[in-house]
């Protein structure tokens, strides 16, 4: 393996490639773009058009694509060559600045929620500058923004974008407020932390609902899961080992900082962190690194699994959102400090947090929201559907004792008023963590957890990016008619919180005593998607998103019914897949099987009163029972896949794929999950839980 400092970044066109490869002059103009969002002319973009094609054709590149993320699980690419030709039967390799700035892809093929109809075709990616291009598979890959002729959103990233100069606006008000006036920028960072399955890629051949699902749709639990913990943080089996390996190189060559790797808390699980990047950044990173997860796998003969709960009764996989805020000096707005100017301006962000994770606390659940991650949210290895904060004893303690105008008696047992005297000390892990919270501060930033694996991390983002960005423009427009900044200011920090605490637990959000508690305390408990998506397009939210211009109000109501209408699709795979499988496999292996018990018994009966029959009667008559069991149950199914048929609003249709269908998939599987105990293993058709979660040896 080449030296790591030589290996990172050695495919991306970032700024030490743009440093060398472009004139000074177009390269300080580009880092003028980047660092204040000015617009991009097209003699810059000329030059910098053929600079990165030069550098990708040395880099063996031969094609170039406007890579988006539409609304959908994955992303998307468009590749065209590089090449033109020349008028002598030769070509040549040309690439111009329209080329790089603008794409034009079908929108009318990408889900728009209503946005675009089916002929209306023209759809635009345009390059987004803050994030750099790459090369992946021979191919150049230049990030990309997607919209439609009409300017709507069709994508991820634009709203992120969007929720990201919001932010900067409002926290700069805050920010020349405290005398900063250095700071040119506020920016959020995100560190992904991702985990995952890796199972056998036979075995994963072998299970139709896997292939098209990505989550097993029925199967026994094995003899041993994660009871005995001792997977969590185990020694890597060799062939996890080297396809980790593998993917860390792949990861450092396109600039993506994976830092730690390590086996997670179920059999076949792992998780991959990386450091943190600027919010759009670490976006586009997460999204190749589920990517080349995949790829990776198959060249190591595994499969990875990314779906939220692909084992039932077996832990599944989230992603923790580790968001924090920052200038563009280096500066953590939600770093405590040490000085009274720090600590004051810490405890400001922080109850601007807690405001907005409280008055928005529905659209944080949204965020999180999909057909996968309902069967993660409220067991036990995830948060539950209701949103609180942890801010651990310490830092609750030094709050409760602003609000209460009281001295605090921790630590640092220091007397204390905002701006006069500093905080106690404050290091960052004062408090133990607590894995039950959706939402902890872990010392300078927030963990938000409630993420499901296969998740593209830009819509919670650009949520909790716009929801901060309100409540900091409301203390904004508070603050700046103050005639005395540091009186008001504290007392700004005092009432907030006391208007806004019950959003802040420390407990174990685990316990049925935590659900009690937090319908006395007024927060909402949206248990599934189909309950949470309709707040998405409430006044109160439309409100927010077009105030701050995240999204419009088309925007947001495409985005309502795109979601909407992806629940119903996948439980609609869902359902036709058990019903394949069921008709196509189980019902043959169980015929296969009563029909070997009643050969037996009829051997036994011819011989005479000499055997014992006792056990194959009784085998025999509970899976005679139960595989009717199973035809009625699949009858039920079926007529619930027909009656989808009517015409619904969407969600009505939701309603009823949650309701009927959905429910109808679980009645099935329990019948299904019981014949797999019964029916002898030479006769079941498809791989067990033991035998997936155990194949890679």
């Amino acid at each position: 393996m080449k030296d790591i400092q030589d290996l990172f970044g050695s495919c991306v066109f970032n700024d030490a490639v743009m440093q060398t490869r472009l004139p000074k002059d177009i390269y300080k103009a580009m880092k003028k773009i980047i660092s204040e969002g000015s617009q991009l002319s097209p003699e810059v973009a000329n030059v910098v058009a053929n600079a990165m094609k030069d550098w990708a054709v040395e880099k063996g590149a031969t094609h170039f694509t406007h890579w988006f993320q539409p609304m959908t699980s994955i992303t998307a690419e468009k590749h065209d060559s590089f090449i033109s030709p020349s008028g002598n039967g030769k070509v040549i390799m040309e690439f111009s600045g329209k080329e790089l700035v603008r794409g034009e892809p079908d929108a009318s093929s990408f889900p728009s929620g209503g946005l675009r109809a089916t002929f209306e075709a023209r759809g635009y990616t345009v390059w987004d500058v803050t994030s750099y291009a790459f090369i992946k598979d021979g191919t150049l890959c230049i990030p990309t923004a997607f919209c439609s002729y009409g300017g709507e959103a069709l994508d991820k990233k634009t709203p992120l974008l969007r929720s990201m100069e919001a932010l900067d606006k409002q926290a700069m008000r805050i920010l020349r407020l405290f005398g900063n006036t250095t700071a040119q920028r506020v920016i959020t960072t995100v560190g992904p932390e991702q985990e995952y399955f890796l199972i056998d890629k036979e075995m994963y051949l072998k299970r139709p609902d896997l292939i098209y699902t990505g989550r097993t749709l029925f199967g026994s639990r094995p003899p041993k899961g994660q009871e005995l913990e001792d997977h969590y943080f185990g020694s890597l089996k060799p062939r996890v080992s080297a396809f980790m390996k593998e993917l860390d190189e792949e990861l450092w060559k396109l600039g993506v900082y994976a830092k730690t790797k390590h086996n997670e808390v179920a059999p076949a699980q792992h998780e991959l962190a990386p450091i943190f990047s600027t919010t759009n950044i670490a976006t586009d990173h997460n999204q190749i690194t589920m990517e080349i997860m995949k790829s990776i796998a198959d060249k190591h003969g595994l499969a990875c699994l990314l779906h939220e709960k692909p084992f039932a009764g077996i832990n599944g996989s989230g992603k923790h959102n580790n968001w924090s805020i920052s200038t563009d000096t280096g500066i953590n707005l939600l770093e405590p400090g040490e000085t009274p100017y720090e600590n004051a301006q810490f405890l400001l962000f922080l109850v601007a947090v807690i405001k907005a994770v409280d008055r928005y606390q529905d659209l944080l659940r949204i965020s999180a929201a999909s057909a996968g991650n309902d069967h993660r949210l409220g067991a036990n290895e995830a948060p539950p559907a209701i949103i609180s904060i942890f801010l651990g004893d310490e830092l609750t303690a030094i709050l409760e004792a602003l609000e209460a105008g009281t001295e605090y008696k921790g630590k640092g047992k220091h007397q204390m008023e905002i701006g006069v005297t500093t905080l106690p000390s404050f290091p960052k892990d004062s408090t133990d963590r607590n894995r039950t919270s959706p939402f902890a501060f872990t010392g300078n930033k927030f963990e938000f957890r409630m993420l499901g694996s296969a998740f593209s991390i830009a819509g919670p983002n650009f949520v909790l990016n716009t929801v901060v960005a309100e409540i900091l423009r409301e203390f904004a427009d508070e603050l700046e008619k103050s005639k005395n900044f540091k009186k008001d200011m504290a007392k700004l920090v005092k009432d907030t919180f006391h208007e806004h605490k019950r959003i802040v637990f420390n407990g174990n959000n685990y316990s049925n005593e935590w659900v009690t508690e937090a319908n006395n305390r007024g927060l909402s408990n949206l248990k599934n998607t189909v309950e949470a998506l309709p707040t998405f397009i409430s006044k109160k939210s439309v409100e927010l998103f077009t105030h701050h211009r995240v999204l419009t109000k088309q925007e947001i109501h495409s985005r309502y019914d795109i979601l909407m209408e992806g629940y119903c699709k996948v439980i609609h795979i869902e359902a036709l897949t058990i019903v394949d499988m069921v008709k196509g496999e189980i019902i043959s292996a169980c015929i296969d099987y009563q029909s070997e018990l009643a050969n037996l018994l009829n051997q036994k009966r011819a011989a005479g009163g000499h055997y014992d029959i006792s056990l194959e009667s009784h085998l025999l008559d509970r899976i005679s029972k139960l595989s009717a069991a199973l035809l009625k149950k699949l009858n039920v199914l079926e007529s619930a896949i027909l009656e989808t048929k009517e015409e619904r609003a969407v969600l009505a249709q939701a309603t009823f794929y949650r309701d009927k269908v959905f429910t109808a998939i679980s009645e099935l599987r329990l019948v299904v999950d019981e014949l797999e105990t019964l029916v002898a293993r030479k006769h079941w058709p498809f791989p067990t839980y033991a035998e997936l979660l155990y194949s890679v040896i």
